[in-house]
């Protein structure tokens, strides 16, 4: 039988790190520079996508039962890369593995850091879908944070992926900044809302310890946790008003544009990752590749995957607490067909306790979280460790 598969490629390279960030990423020291600086960082650069297309194509004789369902390049900023850089990549995923006609494939990018010309080549790979990172439209927020673009670069950015075709688009934003206020993350919403993207991811800031604004977050004056919160229903709120319906906790779509990619996480789908630091799920088996870029070397070299068979127990406890994450929250019936035991004989105690607390729905043959549950949906799904 013939299972569906979704690739993720991790691009680690960046311009410069954003303040907040904790993600596997590295600024290409020199690359704006010019002589010798700039070619060691684009040795570097090549060296990567070099191991990362071997890498690609060694894998592929374990998934010849698979067909490629979605591919999503993050990172990092993937659109560093030279257009024939993806294109190498994007060539050898072709190269090496069946690919549905109806796949989707996503690259990130961040403003400014991609041109016209990257873009049509982009569409000529098969990229159909592209995530843009703008986090916010006040300049003295992006600035705040660390990121080296303007609300003004996102805008020739996202019009000129419209001009090329580019037909599913989607903007991260960001909520709860330093310095923000409930005003200007309204005005960031109306903006966005203006240009009628298909998809909007949006997400609360997370300090993350080690980060330079964890560090130095007491430079910083943060909204309180009740403004934090006011703008987190004012999002779930605005975007339902233009035409965008919540299909996860932080992601929200219209109508047939749901990211399929991500949908394959949250739903438990098989999917492997290549690159610095990338995790797959196969088949009920859980591994990740070296996180440091000699571990990652010899990896590649090697061919050895270390690999983890999940128990039922931890089975189960993904597939209640990523179902969750989905506003049509878990079906009774799935968990039945999948584990031979009932939700309720496994989970009779913590569903109870939280449907009594007005966190869990249960209704129609499916346990989802209600608006409260959202609220605290750490604390929910907590609940469902062993």
């Amino acid at each position: 039988m013939i299972r569906d598969l979704s690739i993720y490629i991790h691009i680690p390279f960046c311009v410069r790190k954003c303040l907040y960030c904790d993600f596997l990423s590295f600024p290409v020291s020199g690359r704006e520079q010019g002589g010798e600086s700039r070619a060691r960082a684009e040795e570097a650069i090549g060296h990567y996508v070099e191991l990362l297309t071997r890498e690609i194509k060694q894998q592929s004789i374990l998934y010849k039962n698979h067909r490629v369902c979605s591919v999503f390049v993050g990172g990092g900023t993937p659109s560093l890369l030279s257009a024939a850089q993806m294109g190498q990549i994007m060539a050898q995923v072709r190269a090496s593995y069946e690919m549905s006609e109806e796949a989707e494939i996503t690259l990130e990018m961040n403003p400014g850091a991609v041109t016209e010309e990257k873009l049509r080549q982009y569409i000529t790979y098969g990229i159909n879908r592209i995530s843009i990172g703008l986090q916010s439209a006040d300049n003295e927020e992006l600035a705040r944070i660390g990121r080296i673009h303007s609300y003004e670069s996102f805008l020739d950015t996202y019009d000129t992926a419209r001009r090329v075709g580019f037909a599913n688009i989607n903007i991260d934003l960001m909520s709860a900044l330093p310095g923000q206020s409930i005003a200007s993350w309204r005005n960031t919403l109306e903006r966005v809302t203006a240009l009628n993207p298909e998809h909007i991811s949006a997400y609360s800031l997370m300090l993350e310890e080690g980060t330079p604004l964890y560090e130095k977050r007491a430079s910083y004056t943060f909204p309180s946790e009740e403004e934090d919160r006011r703008m987190y229903l004012l999002t779930g709120e605005y975007l339902a008003k233009h035409g965008y319906h919540r299909y996860e906790i932080s992601n929200y779509a219209r109508e047939g544009y749901e990211c399929r990619h991500n949908k394959v996480y949250w739903q438990r789908g098989d999917y492997v990752g290549f690159g610095l630091g990338a995790a797959s799920m196969v088949e009920e088996y859980r591994w990740s590749n070296p996180d440091r870029p000699q571990a990652y070397e010899a990896y590649v070299g090697s061919g050895h995957i270390l690999r983890h068979r999940l128990t039922v127990s931890e089975q189960m406890e993904e597939f209640m607490f990523l179902g969750l994450r989905m506003m049509r929250g878990v079906d009774a019936d799935a968990f039945y067909r999948k584990f031979g035991q009932s939700m309720e004989a496994v989970y009779g105690v913590p569903l109870q306790k939280l449907a009594a607390q007005g966190l869990l729905a249960l209704e129609d043959g499916r346990v989802r979280l209600t608006s409260r549950g959202i609220d605290v949906s750490n604390y929910v799904m907590a609940e469902f460790l062993f």
